[in-house]
């Protein structure tokens, strides 16, 4: 049976799943996924390099915002 976001478990219920892949350099993008649905890739065309961050409600899973915060750049 295939999880949410392709975990190798599901989740207890009451818990959110969720899957953060950081990206390997210029070759693959990082992304993020919760409760089966993409956030942030490149797909998307909203990642950036440095700390890529979705704001998600912990309570309704509902998604807040999205951003990224270039950290070689200052």
């Amino acid at each position: 049976p295939r999880n949410k976001c392709g975990n190798q478990k599901s989740c207890p219920q009451n818990y959110f799943a969720f899957k953060i892949i950081s990206g390997a350099a210029n070759v693959v993008g990082p992304s993020i996924c919760f409760e089966d649905l993409v956030l942030m890739s490149s797909v998307k065309n909203n990642i950036g390099r440095g700390l890529n961050i979705a704001l998600v409600n912990g309570t309704t899973g509902q998604l807040l915002k999205t951003d990224t915060f270039d950290m070689y750049s200052g």
